[in-house]
């Protein structure tokens, strides 16, 4: 254990439960209702409504081997091409041979998806990367928001305790070092507020990404990657940060716009939409056999190269040739998103370009959402699963969060299970949880501007040694004046969520650049300028980051491809 915290004021009030999930999208509320349905004192901490993670963006749908003539096997080679190498294969088979029932499972839950008007069979279209229509959708393009609503009304049916409007601050432990509940914080008035605590023997991180630590991504401003620094305080394994996904077809509002950007879903290319130039050539073509249906890693690239080419802030995306019908039916949220920014993709292109979309790593697990933090689950995209290696497929995510919330549920589960078997006279008194001893110094909340574009100048979707260089100096300045002030720079930062918030994104910063660094090589969406081919020989193999005590970086790199085990939590003795 790392024994590092957050300045933050000791809990007023707590909580008791067996379990605490942290997020309300599809992995924490899968995950709440399968250990609810165990009987398993379950609770619920989100950090603003149940419904405002990045589930309910999420508009392309959701990928399984669903339709006839697919197979799961087929949907295991289209995610291991895209993830260029570094996919986990076993976490890929558990994906796609889980995945169908899991889907089915979500539908039996509440959730509606598209059906064909005559065989009433679920609508399955394709996206970048697939090679068969496997993606179901819900609403057109509001898949994400119709699965928030279901798994929402049934953790409300249920009567789920939950807590909204909190921030998770750190991890709790035991004498032993084993999970004991998290500390958070309640914002705004409720039945708690300020500072408390859900004590609890494991907590499930189901944080979702980290995208605002760019100045521009399609992530909700709740995304700034809270779980993985609380992973990394409490002294979690992290891997594959440096590969984050820059969405390549993102609505542009004029260069310098920032914060949360309209995506344009790739089911719009999966029905046949063109990218184009200024000139309206399809530059796509020639390039790869999917040409616009190529993984996204390689659209994105083939966009940045076409602008760098022609010196364009942007390029196209052309559908008009669907029709208006087609348009109002099939994309409505897209349609209105475009409309409320003066563009009409029915009578004109949609001027697109890359921005920061989904982090492929996180903190590692096993096939059971494990961390190497003994009672600390991770699942969703705060986790990282090896089902993504260097580069998500489309649609993958939705799954991964169904499925590896099934897995962690049965899981914590089972070690349940184990504890009330037990004698209880046999039993040790149970440690008095306590938060890791060595306070972390807060960055000030006026420093996330400059971090944010540091990032999205150093390490976006172009990299150099010398940009993640500048990038990696720039960083550490802001630690170093987080730790010392300088004088006359004003008074240390108050905690408070804005200060939490950019302590967080530091971290998480500066995981990403020592990694991207270390990573000598071009590999799905890592794209180094200067080493612009993969490397296999060297790098066909993943990048493992701790922190250490004094705030260091420690990067290890593993010796093959295969994620090493996940050090499982010690089995509990059943006493007869």
């Amino acid at each position: 254990m790392t024994g590092i915290r957050l300045t933050a004021p000791a809990p007023g009030w707590a909580i008791d439960a067996d379990v605490v999930v942290v997020g309300s999208g599809v992995a924490g509320l899968t995950t709440a209702l399968r250990c609810t349905a165990a009987g398993l004192r379950t609770v619920v901490v989100t950090k603003a409504r149940l419904d405002d993670g990045s589930t309910r963006w999420a508009q392309g749908g959701i990928a399984a081997a669903l339709g006839e003539g697919d197979t799961p096997e087929q949907h295991l080679d289209d995610t291991l091409v895209a993830g260029a190498g570094l996919c986990d294969e076993a976490a890929v088979r558990t994906l796609v041979t889980e995945g169908p029932d899991a889907v089915r499972r979500l539908i039996a839950t509440g959730a509606h998806f598209d059906t064909d008007p005559d065989s009433g069979a679920i609508e399955l279209t394709r996206e970048g990367g697939h090679h068969r229509r496997r993606i179901a959708h819900a609403g057109g393009d509001a898949t994400g928001a119709e699965i928030s609503r279901a798994l929402v009304e049934a953790v409300r049916e249920r009567a789920v305790r939950t807590v909204e409007n909190a921030l998770v601050l750190d991890l709790l432990v035991d004498a032993r070092g084993h999970t004991a509940g998290v500390t958070l914080h309640v914002m705004g008035e409720g039945q708690h507020d300020g500072v408390g605590a859900v004590n609890a023997p494991a907590v499930v991180l189901a944080t979702g990404g980290m995208g605002q630590v760019f100045a521009a991504t399609t992530n909700p401003a709740v995304s700034t990657g809270d779980g993985v620094a609380l992973a990394l305080r409490a002294g979690a394994e992290v891997s594959d940060l440096e590969f984050v996904q820059f969405h390549p077809t993102v609505l542009f509002l004029g260069e310098g716009s920032e914060g949360q950007q309209p995506l344009v879903s790739e089911a719009v290319r999966g029905e046949g939409a063109h990218l184009v130039d200024g000139d309206g050539v399809r530059f796509m073509l020639g390039q790869h056999e999917l040409a616009e249906l190529a993984p996204r890693d390689i659209v994105a690239k083939a966009i940045m190269r076409r602008m760098r080419e022609q010196g364009a802030t942007h390029m196209y995306l052309d559908a008009r040739h669907f029709g208006a019908t087609m348009w109002e039916n099939r994309f409505p949220t897209i349609l209105a998103a475009c409309r409320s920014h003066g563009i009409d993709p029915v009578s004109e292109p949609i001027p697109v370009a890359p921005a920061a979309h989904y982090a492929s790593g996180g903190v590692r697990t096993d096939l059971h959402g494990r961390t190497t933090v003994p009672g600390l689950y991770a699942c969703g995209e705060v986790a990282c699963t090896g089902v993504h290696g260097a580069n998500r497929l489309a649609s993958n995510s939705l799954l991964e969060g169904l499925v590896f919330a099934e897995r962690i549920a049965d899981d914590i589960t089972a070690a349940a299970d184990v504890d009330d078997d037990a004698v209880a006279d046999d039993r040790p008194a149970p440690a008095a949880p306590t938060a890791p001893g060595t306070v972390l110094p807060l960055v000030a909340p006026d420093a996330r501007p400059g971090i944010q574009r540091t990032m999205s100048l150093g390490a976006g979707v172009l990299r150099s040694a010398d940009s993640l260089d500048v990038a990696a100096r720039a960083l550490a300045a802001v630690q170093r004046e987080a730790a010392d002030p300088a004088p006359g720079s004003g008074k240390p930062a108050v905690p408070g969520v804005d200060a939490w918030e950019t302590t967080n994104l530091l971290c998480v910063a500066r995981v990403l650049v020592a990694a991207a660094r270390q990573r000598e090589e071009t590999r799905g969406c890592h794209w180094r300028e200067d080493r612009p081919d993969r490397d296999d020989a060297h790098w066909q193999r993943h990048l493992v980051v701790t922190l250490a005590p004094d705030r260091t970086l420690e990067v290890r790199r593993t010796a093959t491809a295969a994620f090493p085990p996940v050090q499982a939590p010690p089995k509990k003795e059943q006493h007869q």
